[in-house]
């Protein structure tokens, strides 16, 4: 199904939520061998290079990879989303609308956190139905000698249109920053080799293979995760804002706070790129 196909089928509607009647996303964990009982309940998205779906994927996956749907924008900032409407487009295309129960995976590693990332578009976009990111990803699937498919799987699509009721509250603008300055805890999730050529004033470095342990890559417990903020001295009762070079590893981390039964945190999905292109600085 072509695009633009896809767009006559498609009914966006860009609704702007205050913060305060926003319905909280549903957002979690599933087991392997849970998604393998119910594999059929479940859009699943691969959220890994191409070539990494080609060569094993859990039969039936969709490839959703963050840099599919990211592009410079106007202002020469790279790896920035897709507006909205496109995003429904591309959704729809899919086959999936607003109500789809979605599972994503990933491997916290080569996707560079792209499972993270399919979350937070998700939230963000207002996705009402469940969705659930395979805990330990394509590692805990293998480990457990579970199916896999190889090449390029044909799959038809089933006709449908996405509704999108934008939650902003999840998201964070380069001028918001700059304009409030102190109203927010920044967390940079680079390397260590971009955080030291440069940040932004203020901000706390976590690297964001830290939000992830084991060897499946499985995310932190709400617990570990608690803790790993508070030994890097994160300040929960200001909003949280988590960003990287453009908002892919910065999700990851987001979707584990966001597991994590604190206040809810926020994307910088412009990241650095936005911010060292900012105007008035």
């Amino acid at each position: 199904m072509t695009l633009l196909f896809a767009a006559l089928m498609v009914a966006v509607v860009a609704i702007q939520s205050p913060p305060s009647i926003a319905m909280a996303a549903d957002l979690g964990l599933i087991e392997a061998h849970a998604l393998m009982r119910n594999a059929p309940k479940w859009v699943i998205l691969d959220s890994r290079p191409k070539s990494d779906w080609e060569a094993g994927h859990i039969p039936g996956a969709i490839q959703f990879f963050w840099d599919s749907y990211t592009r410079t924008d106007a202002t020469g900032v790279k790896y920035r989303s897709f507006p909205p409407q496109e995003l429904a487009v591309a959704l729809a295309g899919l086959g999936i609308d607003e109500k789809s129960p979605i599972v994503v995976y990933g491997d916290a590693d080569k996707s560079w956190g792209s499972e993270g990332y399919t979350v937070w578009l998700l939230a963000w976009l207002g996705h009402r139905g469940p969705v659930r990111l395979l805990n330990g990803g394509i590692q805990s699937w293998r480990a457990q000698n579970l199916p896999l498919s190889s090449g390029t799987e044909k799959t038809v699509a089933k006709k449908a249109y996405y509704k999108v009721a934008l939650k902003p509250q999840w998201v964070v603008s380069t001028e918001d920053i700059q304009n409030r300055k102190g109203a927010y805890t920044l967390v940079d999730t680079r390397s260590t080799f971009e955080w030291i050529r440069g940040k932004i004033p203020g901000a706390i470095h976590i690297h964001w293979e830290d939000f992830y342990t084991g060897k499946d890559h499985r995310p932190l417990s709400p617990a570990e995760c608690k803790k790993l903020l508070a030994e890097h001295g994160v300040d929960t009762s200001k909003p949280v804002v988590y960003y990287c070079l453009g908002g892919v590893r910065s999700a990851y981390a987001w979707f584990v706070h966001q597991l994590s039964s604190l206040p809810e945190a926020k994307n910088y999905e412009g990241g650095w790129e936005a911010w060292e292109k900012r105007t008035g600085h």
